[in-house]
């Protein structure tokens, strides 16, 4: 019988006592259990390191807060599984999750990134806003041109071998408000292979008093960093597809500028 491949849970959390439970739970109902289940506490103020103990996760926790990036860069060092799901800890796991991570990881030769589909929803009305499912032949095709154009979350599973190889998450501050983009574009430039599932396996919530909807200042000039740091490395190749985000950005910081929604000194 051949050995067992293995995966990890791990999950970033700030203050997020509340919303822990709900998607520890979505983990425990799992067909296939998770391997371990870890929760970085970033100097959390509430209980969430209680809470995530008492619902069968191990935590580590920081001497200082240190934002969900490096957050997932401790939980990606500290883990002992093959393969590594990052999850926001106010969002939950469809009961496939899993199922549908072996189907990938059991392979022969597994990609070494599988981006996963998920739904949309308003977290007050339960309302479904739309489906996260990405073209897995152009992610194939050319990952870094994918990464650019289409916002791809974590919700997919990693090989923890070729993360550590690349260094992990990118734990500048200027662009934690684009870090899944950075993280994507950055797995890409190392030739990572990626693919995609057409599977539904998570939820992804709207909160009205979000930390992006917090920090719309923030999203859009993260997204410029992001998209020059890639621009200085790929020579022109993607100038039109960069140019297009960048525009999207101006105009998004020009309509908050309109409504006054920053200082213009900044």
């Amino acid at each position: 019988m051949k050995n067992k491949k293995t995966i990890a849970l791990c999950i970033p959390a700030y203050n997020a006592a509340a919303y822990l439970p709900r998607l520890l739970r979505s983990a425990a109902s799992q067909k296939i259990p998770f391997d371990e289940i870890l929760v970085y506490n970033d100097c959390s103020s509430d209980d969430t390191p209680e809470v995530a103990e008492a619902h069968g996760a191990r935590v580590i926790s920081g001497d200082r807060n240190v934002g969900c990036s490096a957050g997932k860069n401790a939980l990606l060092r500290e883990c002992s599984s093959e393969w590594i799901h990052f999850h926001d800890a106010d969002d939950i796991l469809l009961n496939n999750f899993t199922e549908e991570a072996f189907r990938w990881i059991d392979q022969s030769d597994p990609p070494d990134v599988v981006v996963m589909g998920f739904e949309y929803r308003d977290y007050e009305t339960n309302e479904l806003l739309s489906v996260g499912l990405f073209d897995d032949n152009l992610l194939q095709n050319d990952p870094l041109e994918y990464s650019i154009c289409n916002k791809i979350p974590n919700f997919g599973i990693y090989k923890k071998a070729a993360l550590l190889k690349v260094g992990g998450f990118d734990e500048d501050r200027e662009i934690l408000f684009n870090e899944d983009v950075a993280f994507h574009a950055k797995l890409a430039f190392a030739n990572l292979r990626f693919r995609a599932s057409k599977k539904i396996t998570s939820i992804n919530f709207r909160y009205q008093k979000s930390m992006s909807a917090a920090n719309q200042l923030n999203c859009l000039k993260a997204q410029v960093k992001v998209m020059q740091g890639i621009a200085k490395n790929t020579n022109g190749k993607y100038a039109k597809e960069i140019a297009s985000k960048i525009w999207q950005s101006a105009t998004g910081l020009a309509a908050l500028l309109k409504v006054g929604g920053f200082d213009e000194d900044r």
